[in-house]
């Protein structure tokens, strides 16, 4: 990859933090509260939040690329986001049990600088196991679920829950690192 300016991740994720340091670019964290209210389809809401992440952060730089990420799990048209307390986590699961449903994940990479921007998202879709309520308490009593979208983490205790995926394994984690690395090296080459 050619030289890029400072990089800059919006978000206060460990997991995202992981991944990127994992794909060996050097980055600072600045992660604001930004509005997270929005509606569509769910493909169409990671989009906006992403870019709503990373504008907040380049409205606040005179230079340096902001990545913004957002990342949610999508049974049909249903967005799940993070659980508000157990009984939630117990409600999408029961909802995931026996069905294969979508992680989205909405990445903009913007330029502070110019305002250049690039909005993609990734989608992967995944089956879970058929669950029994006793499975699914649980898992829940690991605390696992808290914080996380769909109320599982497929990396951790949650990763036996799934049967299967097909797409970005690390865009189910919360940061498509393939897509993520074509958008750096198409910044690099501009």
């Amino acid at each position: 990859m050619e030289q890029l300016p400072r990089i800059i991740l919006a978000s206060a994720s460990p997991r995202r933090h992981e991944l990127l340091r994992r794909m060996g670019v050097p980055f600072t964290i600045l992660a604001l509260d930004t509005d997270e209210t929005v509606s569509g389809l769910p493909q169409e809401r990671v989009r906006v939040l992403a870019e709503r992440k990373a504008q907040a952060v380049a409205d606040t730089l005179s230079e340096g690329l902001v990545i913004g990420a957002d990342t949610l799990v999508a049974l049909g048209e249903e967005s799940l986001g993070k659980p508000a307390d157990d009984e939630d986590a117990r409600r999408m699961l029961r909802a995931l049990s026996g069905k294969t449903h979508q992680v989205h994940t909405g990445v903009c990479l913007l330029d502070a600088a110019t305002g250049r921007r690039d909005v993609r998202v990734a989608s992967s879709d995944i089956t879970m196991r058929d669950l029994t309520d006793g499975e699914i308490d649980a898992y829940i009593r690991t605390g696992e679920p808290h914080g996380k979208a769909g109320a599982y983490a497929i990396q951790g205790l949650g990763g036996k829950l799934i049967s299967g995926w097909e797409g970005s394994y690390d865009n189910i984690v919360g940061l498509p690192t393939e897509m993520l690395r074509e958008m750096l090296d198409e910044f690099a080459r501009a």
